[in-house]
């Protein structure tokens, strides 16, 4: 072919993708990646549209089944997807439904008031992804069933005959050629979300069975408490404020909304989820800014009134930064606070189909108004607690005030260098963070290994000496001013907490490289809990890493075996022992820590990415994640040794 036809641009060269065509051409643009996260995201849509149902008052029982060959079935009891023929497009509304982008009920609101399936393109897409899909419907005493195969129509709409149930059941098998990575649905991720519907919808009845298993496993979600029960469970074990969560609730021009919130006592975390019409908005928007404005405003009017306790907690303020007295801002006001917000919006608009951020600008003036009001009261109603919440909010001011005085001396006491990077860093060379890995290792010994083991272009060791800071027990400006910690914020180049910038960090990969036995684990576990509190984006983004270095080695004949268990050990042994029959003289070698390792051995079977075996430290519940760190790395036994008890069956001792 001539480079003249080559060129050619005409009619012809334009392509129209017909039906759910673009959907498989391009699924990364409906359902976010075609990735774990993306096979999960067909479930939700096709269990969105069933909330959609109880939402409107139709339904009161789903149930969501992983079956055995990577197959998912939906079901609820709900009115049925309509079967007749529709009057325009001539074919049942079933197969509409289930075939065709941008067709379904709730674009106007005869059906449904509030829904989360909004664009039309939900169960179509998931149809469209699977390499086939069943939809049985039971309505008005008769059962219907249609079968698809990547997205088209198999058969028609059939009659099965009568029934007396009524809803809905889809059923379908994921494509593996569009989900490479995997298409095993994960149990734990799947029941976060269907609990948490089952919290925004009090009264629904979530059944979750993994039929996969030899006996299936069930468990049913259903909370009459609604997210007030909600925040009662994430702050399970913690001292709060108040005793009950405080609970709002309220509705303007159609926009129904309720928080539920309170304040744990010894927590410096802000913990606040919020939903629009049952979407998680994990980005926020404006119903979340509404709520941040309002609760900043009512705190500050509340410290301005004159009582002598408010009198008392204005003072520390004022002595905090007498030259230049500051205001509870709203990172004071939201320290230790545990809320969930959520509304149900008649006609939401969100950035994109994944839903992740509201932007309705009357939606922020609603809340605002709500909460202002309705928290006002309370605080008028409840002195003592209000001063409670104050002086934690005061505290937190002046500990961000401190932090900052801290953060500018900082450079002075850290060590760092002209750089701005500390002494003890040994960087890479590139300049490219996508390819830069930086190996955080426990003791300058075996930091000393590893420097000579590394590759200098795109390895960096940092080590670190002794057990660093707890974070869990501690305040910001402790954890700024901390000599273990600072080598590591100034390391990854990307500030803390609020001032956190993912965008300026310098290495993709940070290696937690600590030895095998119990200090080892403690120190990572220091570093995880510093990285969930004041760097969670770290985790959330893949980023973080845990070494993995042999256990043991096993020579013969001046060969060397590296073993990562204790089975690994004793399948080599007893396979050189098959391979050499009679007495062999092996020499087996326990690792106990980095430092016993030669530079050379450290390399090959550490930090060689060819050899090397690590851990991705995966975030899959932050709300479970969140617990645990609370319960074994905070202040309260009680709760801690009830873990052990009840998990010390899983435990590996190394005695």
């Amino acid at each position: 072919m001539s480079d003249e036809e080559n060129n050619q641009y005409s009619a012809s060269s334009i392509q129209v993708l017909k039906g759910l065509e673009a959907v498989r051409k391009r699924p990364g643009m409906y359902i976010g990646s075609t990735g774990p996260n993306g096979l999960h995201h067909l479930v939700y849509e096709v269990v969105d549209n069933s909330i959609d149902e109880a939402m409107a008052g139709y339904c009161d029982t789903i149930t969501v089944a992983l079956e055995k060959d990577d197959i998912c079935r939906v079901e609820d009891n709900g009115r049925g997807i309509p079967v007749d023929i529709h009057p325009t497009e001539h074919v049942s509304a079933l197969e509409l439904v289930l075939t065709r982008l941008h067709a379904g009920g709730k674009f106007d609101k005869s059906n449904y008031k509030v829904s989360g399936g909004l664009h039309g393109v939900g169960v179509s897409c998931v149809n469209a992804l699977s390499v086939w899909m069943e939809a049985f419907v039971y309505r008005e005493g008769k059962r219907y069933e249609q079968k698809y195969a990547l997205g088209k129509p198999k058969t028609k709409v059939e009659c099965l005959g009568e029934t007396n149930l009524h809803g809905t059941c889809i059923r379908w098998k994921a494509d593996n050629t569009i989900f490479t990575e995997t298409t095993t649905y994960n149990f734990d991720v799947l029941a976060q979300r269907l609990r948490e519907l089952a919290f925004l919808n009090p009264g629904i009845t979530i059944k979750f069975r993994d039929e996969r298993l030899e006996t299936p496993k069930e468990v049913v979600y259903k909370f009459e408490g609604g997210i007030k029960h909600y925040v009662t469970v994430m702050n399970e074990n913690k001292k709060v404020i108040p005793d009950e969560p405080l609970y709002i609730s309220g509705e303007q021009n159609g926009v129904m909304m309720e928080v539920a919130m309170q304040y744990v006592r010894d927590s410096y975390s802000e913990n606040i989820h919020s939903y629009v019409n049952d979407i998680n908005t994990h980005e926020g928007g404006t119903h979340l800014d509404g709520f941040k404005i309002a609760l900043t405003i009512v705190l500050n009017r509340q410290l301005e009134q004159e009582s002598n306790s408010r009198d008392k907690i204005r003072k520390k303020l004022l002595n905090a930064n007498q030259k230049n007295p500051e205001k509870l801002s709203g990172d004071d006001v939201r320290a230790g606070l545990t809320a969930v917000l959520s509304v149900k919006v008649p006609e939401p608009q969100f950035e994109g189909q994944t839903k992740t951020k509201l932007g309705n600008s009357e939606v922020r003036s609603y809340v605002d108004e709500l909460v202002k009001d309705k928290l006002t009261q309370w605080c008028e109603q409840n002195p003592q607690q209000v001063d409670m919440i104050l002086e934690k909010a005061v505290n937190e001011a002046v500990a961000r005030i401190a932090a900052r005085k801290a953060k500018e001396a900082s450079r002075r006491k850290s060590g760092l260098d002209s750089f701005g990077l500390p002494g003890k860093l040994a960087d890479c060379s590139s300049k490219h963070p996508e390819e830069c890995e930086v190996y955080i290792v426990e003791g300058d010994s075996a930091g000393g290994s590893a420097k000579q083991g590394r590759d200098p272009r795109i390895q960096a060791i940092l080590p670190l000496w002794g057990k660093m800071l707890n974070v869990e027990k501690s305040h910001a400006d402790k954890v700024i001013n901390n000599d273990k910690l600072q080598p590591v914020i100034a390391s990854l180049g990307t500030g803390i907490g609020k001032d956190f910038d993912i965008e300026k960090l310098r290495y993709h990969k940070i290696i937690i490289m600590a030895d095998a036995d119990v200090d080892g684990s403690h120190i990572s576990t220091l570093l995880l809990t510093f990285f969930f509190r004041y760097m969670p984006q770290l985790i959330e983004n893949g980023y973080v890493y845990i070494a993995m270095p042999p256990l043991y080695r096993v020579s013969y004949k001046k060969k060397d075996y590296f073993t990562f268990t204790d089975e690994e050990r004793d399948s080599v042994i007893a396979k050189l022992h098959q391979e050499n029959p009679g007495d062999i003289k092996l020499d087996v070698q326990r690792y106990k820590g980095l430092g016993e390792m030669e530079w050379q051995e450290l390399k090959e079977t550490t930090m060689n990415p060819a050899n090397r075996k690590m851990k991705q430290v995966h975030l899959t519940d932050a709300e479970e994640a969140d617990k645990v760190f609370n319960i074994l790395m905070g202040e309260e036994v009680e709760p801690r040794r009830k873990f052990i008890e009840e998990n010390a069956v899983y435990a590996t001792l190394d005695v």
